[in-house]
């Protein structure tokens, strides 16, 4: 095993046993609602973005109230239906909409339903830094699917989670995709590009 593999191996222990012990705290769901609040009231959403999320499984944050809210607002979404080894596609998906059980247990919609492509990827994820560096569970999917993306339009990706999975540096190699915001239960953030970051520095010197 390399050694960033076993880099992230040790975060996602680390970063699993903290979810889960805030997730387990929340017990009335109080964290994602107050998520709920900064992301409509923080994110940069266009009127009419189409807006890809996730159903959380697990201690992942519950992002669903801000789809339901998303979609009294009028924005289109999808839910991921997943391939193995694939990236993912995007189904519209409505609140009530009956979901089926596919790969690894993931409910999503039938994949007769009406494919749609996301302006914004809301993302769950098991650890995250403040250089937009995302630690998911090791199968890729959601970086394949976010390359794919952007390789054809504008995506604004956005990692959803609690504060705690906050640490100072997340293990990456150049397939992995960085996050464009962050919202937790604190609050919203932008991720400032360490080049970006360079140039400022280097300009107001």
């Amino acid at each position: 095993m390399t050694d960033l593999a076993e880099e992230k191996r040790a975060l996602r222990a680390q970063a699993a046993e903290r979810r889960r012990r805030v997730h387990a705290e929340d017990f009335a769901g109080r964290l994602s609602m107050q998520m709920r609040d900064h992301a409509l009231a923080g994110l940069p959403i266009a009127a009419g973005a189409v807006v890809g999320g996730y159903w959380p499984r697990g201690t992942e944050m519950d992002v669903r109230p801000l789809l339901n809210s998303f979609h009294e607002r009028g924005h289109p979404i999808g839910l991921p239906h997943v391939r193995r080894r694939q990236p993912m596609s995007f189904h519209r998906w409505k609140p009530n909409d009956r979901l089926v059980s596919g790969v690894f247990g993931i409910e999503m919609p039938d994949h007769h339903t009406p494919e749609v492509t996301p302006d914004v990827l809301l993302l769950p994820l098991l650890a995250f830094d403040r250089h937009g560096n995302r630690l998911g569970y090791g199968g890729g999917y959601n970086d394949r699917t976010i390359a794919a993306l952007r390789a054809h339009k504008p995506l604004l990706c956005v990692g959803v989670a609690y504060a705690v999975q906050e640490f100072d540096t997340v293990p990456h190699d150049r397939l992995d995709q960085r996050l464009d915001w962050l919202v937790t239960e604190k609050g919203v953030r932008r991720i400032e590009r360490r080049r970006f970051l360079w140039l400022r520095q280097f300009f107001n010197s």
